[in-house]
């Protein structure tokens, strides 16, 4: 009888200190909620105000195709870049290989770096009378006057575009620029 006795002992020990122990952990929960500045914030404004995240975030970024920096390339360089995919930018003429080169009365030779399979630039020269190509196939969009006219560049040699393929040497300002692999 003594050993049933306290196996019921053990047994109702053990229930008082589960019930024990889980009233403790409700009660202090609500006392750390009900203290003041302890309760969790939301987008970190306390007390209960609650405020919309999606009113304070960042906005998504949206590609523009506008071209980085262009105001200052304009200040430096009195280059217009318009808008492009990133693909074909403008490059240190000094800086190696494989550039497409653009020359111009104004501005001497401009050149541009092209990479991935395409690429595609608006920009402003003008007075652009030649174009060396590189190993892309280009087409270079100008205009003169009214009119726009294309041109398609020879890959790795020099193609006469603008004034110097006009009949009447007229001045072309060259407005875009095409490549693809």
């Amino acid at each position: 009888m003594k050993t049933h006795t306290a196996s019921a002992a053990k047994s109702q020990w053990k229930r008082f200190l589960a019930r024990t122990t889980g009233a403790v952990a409700i009660v202090g929960a609500l006392a750390w909620f009900a203290l003041p500045g302890a309760a969790p914030t939301a987008a970190g404004v306390k007390s209960g105000a609650i405020t919309s995240v999606a009113d304070e975030g960042p906005g998504y970024a949206i590609e523009d195709f506008n071209y980085p920096q262009a105001d200052k390339i304009l200040a430096e360089q009195n280059i217009v870049l318009k808008r492009g995919d990133g693909h074909i930018t403008l490059a240190d003429c000094s800086s190696g290989t494989g550039l497409l080169q653009v020359w111009a009365r104004e501005k001497s030779m401009i050149c541009f770096k092209v990479v991935g399979n395409s690429g595609w630039l608006t920009l402003e020269i003008p007075s652009v009378y030649g174009i060396r190509g590189n190993d892309y196939t280009t087409d270079v969009d100008m205009t003169v006057d009214d009119e726009e006219k294309t041109f398609a560049v020879a890959k790795n040699q020099w193609t006469a575009v603008g004034e110097s393929a006009d009949p009447d040497g007229r001045e072309h300002m060259l407005v875009e620029i095409r490549s693809s692999k």
